[in-house]
């Protein structure tokens, strides 16, 4: 397992065929105002790809937007809705299909509220993954060791997940809803770059 740091591009010919995880590090959450700062992704194969973009970059990314914009790989998120906005605001492209493990936790863990990735990977993969560096300035100049292994550790276990998940919504016959959501999610992420974020236009009010 190795962590590879890339500057504003990820380089050509490092991701094997078939499904990436991917996830993003902004300066904040309000995808127009809190810059994209670090994309990471990986194949699943063992190692994780870090790409940073500095203040100022103008996100000419063709190696990485290429791979997220394929149509024929799949993308693995965590909480897909946020990742996809940033993605498509600075980046351009929209990063589908996609399938979100947060969402497929809501539909098959219906036992409890605990959603968030640190606890799918205790309770369903037996590991641990530490959040200490979730809130820390991914905008510095440098990045530093526990800022690389956390952004990582974002992307290590998601297609564990998903093969834990598939099962899971076949078991509870939620694998189409699932799906119909999964396939909503970059409609979500416009909606929400667009000002829609707070608001239900599904509601009656």
């Amino acid at each position: 397992m190795t962590v590879h740091f890339h500057e504003e591009d990820l380089p050509a010919g490092v991701l094997a065929d078939g499904p990436v995880a991917v996830d993003t590090e902004t300066m904040g959450l309000v995808t127009p105002r809190d810059r994209l700062c670090v994309v990471q992704i990986s194949d699943g194969q063992g190692d994780e790809h870090l790409i940073r973009f500095k203040v100022g970059s103008n996100y000419d990314a063709p190696n990485l937007k290429a791979a997220l914009a394929d149509p024929q790989r799949l993308k693995i998120y965590h909480f897909a809705r946020f990742d996809l906005a940033a993605i498509e605001y600075y980046l351009g492209v929209t990063a589908a299909p996609v399938f979100c493990t947060k969402i497929a936790s809501k539909l098959t863990r219906t036992y409890t509220d605990r959603h968030g990735l640190k606890n799918l990977v205790e309770e369903l993969l037996g590991g641990s993954i530490s959040k200490q560096q979730q809130s820390s300035d991914w905008g510095a100049p440098e990045l530093n060791d526990a800022q690389r292994d956390y952004a990582a550790s974002d992307v290590r276990y998601l297609h564990r997940l998903r093969d834990v998940f598939v099962e899971r919504l076949a078991r509870e016959n939620r694998t189409e809803l699932a799906q119909a959501c999964y396939d909503f999610l970059p409609t979500r992420a416009k909606l929400d770059i667009a000002g829609w974020g707070d608001h239900d236009i599904f509601s009656h009010m």
